[in-house]
């Protein structure tokens, strides 16, 4: 699919050969979706879209055990106006609880750059909340990385298919457990929002400077 992708914008542009910036260019429209460049977006919308995702990259930096951070770009791709995109150094077969912590945090860095930065919040963190709070469910419900234990609180319907029973139920939880899973749940997410609160805080001038760097170059790598 990358090559493929690859000779086709090459082709767009009248080259002989295929070279590593349509690669490139074609790694990023296969991760994060086609360039939207036809969407204007008025200053005010700009600015805060690279406040959001200054705030995601920021944490990203900060936190211990983040994959690097890949690419910054407010050129809206796909369904989103802006996208921080971070690639692991290595194959990941599984993830460690503080990896998975980091990951929340990360997603939370949006929204409170908003707070910070703008003094409002705005609709583009209900991705970054949905995906969290998911992740700190199954951190909860199935992996056991919460204070409730080694417990799976999931759950499991399989499939109806020949040889299964039709009637077959899942198991249903009591509801004081399920009072005490939404708890955990929250006290996940709500933990690391004020991590990334702190980060945030503590580095408002490298946010306001990341802010100001993406609004003038509109994508910045991780290195940059």
């Amino acid at each position: 699919n990358l090559v493929n992708e690859s000779a086709l914008i090459a082709a767009r542009l009248d080259k002989d050969r295929v070279g590593m910036d349509d690669m490139e260019e074609a790694k990023d429209k296969v991760l994060m979706g086609s360039e939207r460049r036809s969407l204007v977006m008025d200053k005010d919308e700009l600015k805060v879209t690279a406040v959001h995702e200054a705030g995601h990259a920021l944490v990203a930096k900060h936190v211990p055990n983040s994959d690097p951070l890949h690419k910054v770009t407010i050129v809206p791709r796909g369904r989103a106006l802006g996208l921080t995109l971070q690639l692991p150094d290595r194959d990941r077969y599984s993830h460690t609880k503080k990896y998975l912590l980091d990951r929340i945090a990360v997603m939370m860095g949006g929204r409170i750059a908003e707070e910070l930065a703008i003094g409002d919040i705005t609709t583009g963190a209900s991705n970054d909340i949905e995906v969290a709070t998911d992740l700190a469910r199954q951190m909860v419900s199935e992996w056991g990385m919460s204070r409730l234990g080694p417990i799976n609180f999931g759950r499991k319907q399989g499939e109806v298919f020949l040889g299964r029973d039709f009637t077959q139920k899942s198991h249903e939880l009591s509801e004081s457990a399920a009072v005490s899973v939404d708890a955990e749940i929250r006290r996940i997410v709500e933990e690391n929002y004020e991590r990334a609160r702190t980060i945030l805080t503590d580095h408002r001038d490298q946010l306001d400077a990341l802010t100001a760097a993406l609004l003038e170059f509109e994508t910045l790598n991780g290195r940059e």
